[in-house]
């Protein structure tokens, strides 16, 4: 009984303070688009081919308690991959990588800052 109280105890703290993916899109050819809905922010991404081998991808971050959106453009060659955060949305990280035609999107919360910014 003790053995399954301290491993569910152990697992709660791992799962509160570790990042955790919430979400992950793949963007597969130019102009389709993807999107993620959890967190503070609703991304919706898309890419276009230019020059050569560089894919342009572009992002755009609504608030969903209101505000004006957020977007970022960036150029990925085949193998790159960028991490972020937005302004005002620290606990969120957004990675964009490129692998071939394909551009993944994800979001990763940092758990333990999500339920210190919910008490407050």
């Amino acid at each position: 009984m003790i053995r399954r109280t301290l491993s569910a105890s152990l697992l709660a703290a791992l799962f509160l303070t570790s990042p955790a993916f919430a979400e992950e899109a793949t963007l597969g050819r130019p102009i389709e688009g993807g999107s993620l809905h959890e967190g503070y922010l609703d991304m919706v991404a898309y890419y276009v081919p230019v020059d050569g081998d560089l894919l342009e991808v572009t992002a755009t971050f609504a608030p969903k308690i209101g505000g004006d959106p957020l977007r970022v453009v960036m150029g990925l060659a085949d193998g790159d991959s960028v991490a972020f955060s937005m302004p005002g949305h620290q606990n969120e990280l957004y990675a964009f990588s490129r692998s071939g035609e394909a551009v993944t999107v994800s979001s990763e919360t940092d758990m333990h800052l999500r339920a210190d910014a919910t008490m407050r």
